[in-house]
C-alpha cells in the first residue's frame, strides 16, 4: 500500500479562513495525513479545535508549539510534507513569504520546506488588494521559485466590493492540493 500523501494546510487570517475547515476534512477523507497551523491572525476567524478533529492531528498554532521527540514541529512538518497549501492566503503572507520572512510556524515551514515539496496557494483578499502592484510583484516572485496559484476568482467579496478576490471553490482546491501532493 503506498504511503499517505501528507499535506501542511496553512491558513491564515481572511474571513475565508472558515472554509478552510470545509477543506482539511476534504482532503483527510481522501486519505491525506492532513497537518494544519494556523497563524495568529486567522485564531481571529477560526479556532483550532474544528481542524484537529477533522485532521486528526494536534494543530500548531505557534512557532513555540512542542511534542514529543527533540526536533521542533515546524521543522518535523517541513520535514515531512509532500505538499504545503496555504488556503485562504492573505496579502500580508504572500509579502512575507516572496521577501523570505520567517517570524512564525508557517513562515518557518514555508523556508524549511524539503527540497521535492510543492507548495500551492489559493489568495482570498478584497480585490484592490490582490491587483496592487507590490502584491502582483510577490506573485511573480514566488510564482519564479515555483509556487502554483490557484485563483483567486470573481464575485462578491466579503468587504462588500464586487470583483476578484475571493476564495477559489473548496473542492477544486482539494482536487489540486491533492494531485501536487502526489
Amino acid at each position: 500500500m503506498a504511503e499517505p500523501r501528507r499535506i501542511v494546510l496553512g491558513v491564515t487570517g481572511s474571513i475565508a479562513a472558515h472554509r478552510a475547515i470545509d477543506l482539511a476534512s476534504l482532503l483527510t477523507k481522501s486519505g491525506a495525513v492532513v497537518n494544519v497551523v494556523l497563524t495568529d491572525d486567522a485564531q481571529r476567524f477560526v479556532t483550532p479545535l474544528p481542524f484537529k478533529t477533522l485532521s486528526r492531528n494536534p494543530v500548531i498554532t505557534s512557532l513555540y508549539d512542542e511534542e514529543e521527540g527533540w526536533k521542533p514541529a515546524h521543522i518535523r512538518l517541513a520535514d515531512e510534507a509532500d505538499l504545503l497549501l496555504i488556503a485562504p492566503a492573505t496579502a500580508n503572507t504572500l509579502a512575507r513569504m516572496a521577501l523570505g520572512l520567517a517570524d512564525d510556524a508557517l513562515t518557518c515551514i514555508h523556508l524549511a520546506l524539503r527540497r521535492e515539496a510543492r507548495i500551492l496557494v489559493a489568495p482570498a483578499m478584497n480585490g484592490k488588494m490582490w491587483l496592487h502592484p507590490a502584491t502582483q510583484g510577490h506573485v511573480a516572485t514566488l510564482k519564479s521559485r515555483g509556487v502554483e496559484f490557484i485563483g483567486p476568482e470573481e464575485g462578491l467579496l466579503s468587504c462588500g466590493y464586487e470583483g476578484i478576490g475571493r476564495l477559489w471553490p473548496i473542492d477544486q482546491i482539494a482536487a489540486r492540493a491533492l494531485a501536487l501532493a502526489g
